[in-house]
C-alpha cells in the first residue's frame, strides 16, 4: 500500500510514471511536479522509478491565475 496525495493505493512497485497515468496526467504534462518522501523526483526518473510499499507520493501541477 502506498499513498498518493493522502490517498491510499494498492499499488506498491509501480513507476511515477504509472502513478501518474492512474490520476489521468500525462508524463509529458507541463507544470507537474512529483515528491516521494519528501524528496523530489526528477523527470527523467519517472519512467523507471518505481515506489515502494508505505511510501507517500505528493503529484503537484502548477495553476495558473492571482
Amino acid at each position: 500500500m502506498i499513498y498518493v496525495n493522502g490517498q491510499p493505493r494498492d499499488r506498491g512497485g509501480a513507476t511515477i510514471a504509472e502513478l501518474l497515468s492512474d490520476l489521468g496526467v500525462e508524463a509529458a504534462a507541463r507544470g507537474v511536479a512529483v515528491a516521494v518522501d519528501g524528496e523530489v523526483v526528477p523527470r527523467t526518473q519517472w519512467p523507471v522509478r518505481t515506489v515502494n510499499d508505505g511510501a507517500r507520493v505528493e503529484a503537484l501541477s502548477a495553476m495558473q491565475g492571482g
